[in-house]
């Protein structure tokens, strides 16, 4: 059964890795055009061990390390990956105040694109897909805030945490920020740049794009090797999209609504578990799956109008 559980876990992990990552990869296939061969492969080949085992690997252990107090750095390391039993009370201990950080991040990351970026019209209200909202979203960031500070008033180290969830997605924002304003410019000046500092770039985005789905696997699990699992077959699926059929990718229109729709749900889901609620194993994939399902099979069928017009 723990085997058919874990299974479960992965493939959540993975897809929700991948539709996560579909507009990194998009940038990252822009970039990749204006490289040589020779960088090219050293992008595909270092860039993915940095990808899956430095910072989906590295990131998600050192935040379980830094919630569980009373343990050292080489202790962590190995309960982590051996599940020693004398550490493993001390680890369900700090699960809350992991998953009160990540649920309201990843809350405000929904927020964000549900109020400021610009949308498709699926799992949205038609006024919403336009982003002339932003005034809302900054006071439901408030409101979530000065809400989850309330209830949890008998803990201060899960006010704390929801503090710090709502700092690391403002922190994050503004660099992405930046990272955009960056990216405009580097398709300008794409000839003037080398390919090392092309290849430097594209790690340092791809680590921010990562966070999303580090603090996000929390919701499927606080096991780091399965969540080093799901989201390196994820990572790898796509770099090999990167590679091959992005465009093709970019094309089903409605794939972001289903990953931000899943991730402002699952951001609600593990807000509720730090509080203690029992939350079923796979329901954290079957929301993800179903949301993400959906918005397949509407994108599918927008695509094949578009290309049976396209024809006639």
């Amino acid at each position: 059964m723990n085997l058919i559980s874990d299974l479960i876990i992965i493939i959540g992990l993975a897809v929700f890795e991948i539709v996560n990552s579909v507009d990194n990869a998009i940038v990252n296939a822009h970039v990749l055009k204006t490289m040589s061969l020779k960088w090219r492969k050293i992008f595909l080949f270092w860039g993915l061990l940095i990808a899956v085992f430095v910072v989906r690997g590295l990131l998600p252990f050192l935040i379980v390390w830094l919630t569980v107090p009373g343990i050292g750095f080489a202790n962590a390391f190995m309960a982590m990956f051996s599940g020693f039993s004398e550490f493993a009370g001390a680890i369900e201990a700090g699960k809350p105040l992991i998953l009160m950080a990540a649920g309201v991040f990843l809350l405000l990351l929904y927020l964000h694109w549900l109020f400021l970026e610009e949308k498709s019209p699926l799992f949205v209200v038609d006024r919403l897909v336009r982003p002339d909202y932003g005034i809302w979203f900054f006071a439901c960031a408030a409101i979530i805030l000065v809400a989850l500070l309330y209830f949890a008033r008998y803990n201060p180290i899960l006010m704390l945490s929801a503090a710090i969830g709502n700092a690391m997605f403002f922190i994050l924002y503004g660099f992405r920020e930046q990272a955009e304003k960056q990216s405009a410019r580097l398709k300008e000046r794409a000839g003037e740049l080398g390919d090392l500092s092309k290849f430097f770039y594209l790690e340092v985005l791809d680590a921010s794009f990562s966070f999303d789905g580090v603090l996000g696997a929390f919701a499927f699990t606080t096991a780091i090797p399965l969540i080093l699992i799901g989201n390196g077959i994820g990572a790898l699926i796509v770099r090999e999209m990167t590679i091959r059929s992005i465009d093709r990718v970019a094309l089903y229109r409605y794939l972001k609504n289903g990953a931000m729709t899943s991730i402002g749900v699952l951001g609600l889901v593990i807000v509720l578990q730090s509080f203690g609620v029992k939350i079923p194993e796979f329901l954290p994939t079957t929301i993800m799956l179903l949301f993400v399902g959906v918005a397949f099979v509407e994108s599918k069928k927008l695509l094949k109008k578009t290309d049976y017009a396209n024809a006639g």
